[in-house]
């Protein structure tokens, strides 16, 4: 279609807008307090057109409205502008989830343009500064209408026994990120829509942005549909995200992604998270709380059925570690300790969501992918899992994916396996007696599956492999807390030098596979003054 023949087609879906007519439909208000452009046809199959047809065009950034007036929005004035949840988008019906939106600001300053999509047509919803409200001096009073949003929120239902006016479930803000809360009503670690070079030394990782996200209320049940274009200097996509809210939240996700230029690593359902620290290492002193992080380990159900647990690190260094696989089943970022005493933190630690990413389809060969970022404060995410392809990903492709995400407390299919729960480091050697030099004690409790079914008197066996160094002190006791199915299995790891040693263990009990395997990154370090903690940086 030229150019000429789409703005005839804009003028006249506008003049039937005005009339409230496209195609003999009527249009219903979704809102009496926002206004709306003009309606146009739209399908997910158009938004792929579209981003065929983009790709093929030079990449032009988002808007940045009023750069001189949204810079003034810092975090503090940010923080003090409220959308007015009575104009919401379904506020009064006829959609089940009310929508609010976030405001643009110094952090936030690219506009997002937002949609609502009734009967095949899609309206824009324009922005203006009476949705919102805010102090009389903010610098937002400034702004132009018309100027845009940085994001929305999805609220609860308003028939929802919490006050949906108070409550969201599922939030879009920033670059192509988006977070759903967990069954246990807390936000924390994110998704996005993909990531590109995360962790690669001959260039900087790139951040795509959603440039128009589209809202259908006439989605799933207990749910809506999302469709989000995304683009970047390498990229351009759409994502289709069918989201349920029910215990947690349960997204259905199909992409088309076409590419620009050549990624040197290209992360598919990339999950983000933060681990400062936790009961494996703790620097002496470094914050009055035992644990601070939003997730403690990576869950792999492998292509082969293999049930893995990565607990996480905070290294010296940023750390790449990849888990190869063929059509893998699943994995997540899983935040396993529940228990508030273990945080003391009124900001919910014990409560945050795991995420779950199930593939849906052939992925083939590829691997999951975990870059551990070094990080001295709890303001960071410094965590990215992803699945990786084999193939090297090149200018001029165009790739589909479909996968599913659930915001949980747990794993959605856990598997009949004992899991880890902890991974306690100390001094190796025994206590009363000197402690060598380069040894160190690991304690991994497992808890559960046949573990709780053992007949009195049998002790699971521990299987252990090392990348490099030895092993000594290797036995296996029930935990004395009175938990049916508790262990831990204790050894001594002897190794030179500071490079990273790759460990794996499970327990048996004959040829019977009693617990998931635990794999971990063991970073060396001097031993000597708190100070010889790994550093934090390069």
């Amino acid at each position: 279609m030229s150019e000429t023949d789409r703005r005839s087609l804009l003028k006249s879906a506008a003049a039937a807008a005005a009339l409230g007519l496209i195609d003999g439909k009527t249009i219903e208000a979704a809102a009496e307090g926002l206004k709306f452009g003009p309606a146009s046809a739209f399908s997910f199959d158009l938004l792929k057109a579209q981003v065929r047809k983009r790709v093929t065009e030079p990449y032009v950034e988002p808007p940045h409205p009023a750069p001189s007036i949204v810079s003034k929005i810092d975090y503090e004035a940010w923080g003090k502008i409220k959308f007015d949840v009575n104009q919401a988008l379904y506020a009064k019906g006829p959609g089940q989830y009310p929508i609010s939106f976030f405001h643009l600001g110094k952090f936030f300053p690219k506009a997002v343009a937002m949609y609502v999509v009734e009967s095949g047509q899609a309206r824009e919803i324009i922005y203006d500064p009476d949705y919102f409200e805010m102090p009389a001096d903010s610098p937002a009073r400034h702004l132009p209408k018309g100027a845009g949003f940085a994001g929305l929120r999805i609220q609860e239902a308003r028939d929802s026994a919490l006050d949906w006016r108070h409550n969201d479930w599922l939030a879009f803000l920033g670059a192509d990120y988006f977070r759903a809360i967990g069954e246990l009503h807390q936000y924390g670690l994110s998704c996005r829509a993909i990531a590109l070079n995360v962790a690669v030394d001959d260039r900087p990782e790139e951040f795509p942005d959603f440039t128009h996200i589209y809202i259908d209320e006439s989605g799933p049940k207990n749910g809506l549909t999302l469709y989000a274009m995304l683009e970047g200097p390498s990229i351009v996509g759409v994502c289709k995200i069918e989201a349920v809210r029910g215990k947690g939240v349960v997204m259905d996700v199909d992409q088309l992604l076409c590419l620009r230029r050549d990624i040197s690593r290209f992360g598919v359902a990339p999950l983000t998270s933060m681990y400062w620290f936790s009961e494996t290492v703790k620097p002496t002193a470094v914050d009055w709380r035992p644990e601070v992080h939003d997730s403690d380990g990576l869950a792999m159900w492998s292509g082969r059925g293999e049930r893995l647990w990565r607990p996480l690190n905070n290294p010296n260094r940023t750390s790449a570690s990849a888990f190869v696989d063929d059509n893998p089943r699943g994995f997540g970022l899983m935040q396993r300790d529940r228990n508030f005493d273990h945080y003391l933190d009124g900001v919910f630690y014990d409560r945050r969501p795991s995420l779950w990413v199930e593939p849906k389809g052939q992925w083939s060969k590829g691997s999951v992918q975990l870059v551990e970022i070094p990080t001295d404060d709890e303001i960071h995410d410094n965590i990215v899992a992803m699945w990786v392809p084999e193939k090297p990903v090149k200018a001029g492709a165009e790739l589909e994916f479909a996968y599913r995400l659930y915001w949980l407390a747990n794993q959605p299919h856990p598997g009949n396996f004992a899991k880890c729960v902890a991974t306690r480091l100390g001094n190796g050697g025994q206590p009363g007696q000197p402690r060598p030099k380069g040894v160190r004690k690991f304690m991994v409790e497992f808890l559960g599956g046949p573990l709780a079914d053992l007949p009195y008197g049998v002790k699971p066996e521990p299987v252990l492999w090392a990348s490099r160094g030895t092993f000594s002190y290797i036995y296996t006791e029930a935990v004395p807390d009175d938990v049916r199915g508790h262990w831990r299995a204790q050894f001594d790891l002897t190794v030179a030098g500071f490079d990273p040693v790759e460990m794996r263990l499970f327990l048996r009990s004959g040829s019977k596979i009693l617990s998931e395997t635990w794999i971990f990154q063991y970073h060396p370090f001097v031993e000597c003054q708190p100070s010889c903690y790994p550093k934090v940086g390069p």
